[in-house]
């Protein structure tokens, strides 16, 4: 992922940069770092819009389970009917549609199950990311506020 890639070259330029002896404070070329904030900013919205991605496709998941668990049970109603003329038939018919209508319900909620998680998983990571981007952002202005604190510049 981009957003990865701009952030291990921020640390990179941070960890590479020129150390205050005696502290844990780097000096760091602030057209870089500002260039880094602006790569960053410019791949958030591919993220935003992935996540956006994902949440439609657990969306269209749960309808396609829904429409499928419908044709199921619409095809054992079905069964049922031709075979209602004998009772043996209709019976083992209705066996059939209740294992089938149960079938298609724990598919269902399989289905949907799965789907929640994956794209509570994806949204996590997102969200995970996101705040230790922003963690180390908001470490960086401080550590060049207090740069900037004593240096007098």
């Amino acid at each position: 992922m981009e957003l990865f890639n701009v952030l291990n070259e921020l640390e990179e330029l941070i960890e590479s940069s020129t150390k205050i002896p005696f502290s844990r404070k780097v000096l760091v070329d602030e057209e870089k770092v500002l260039d880094y904030l602006d790569r960053i900013r410019a791949v958030l919205p591919e993220e935003v819009r992935q996540a956006k991605w994902v949440v439609q496709e657990r969306e269209k998941v749960l309808s396609d389970t829904k429409k499928e668990a419908s044709k199921l049970i619409e095809n054992a109603q079905k069964q049922v009917m031709q075979q209602a003329d004998e009772s043996e038939i209709v019976q083992q018919s209705r066996i059939i549609a209740e294992e089938i209508v149960e079938q298609s319900k724990m598919v269902s909620q399989e289905m949907r199950e799965g789907a929640r998680i994956y794209a509570d998983d994806i949204l996590k990571g997102l969200e995970d990311n996101l705040g230790k981007l922003l963690n180390e952002i908001q470490q960086g202005r401080l550590e060049l506020q207090g740069i900037k604190k004593e240096t007098g510049y």
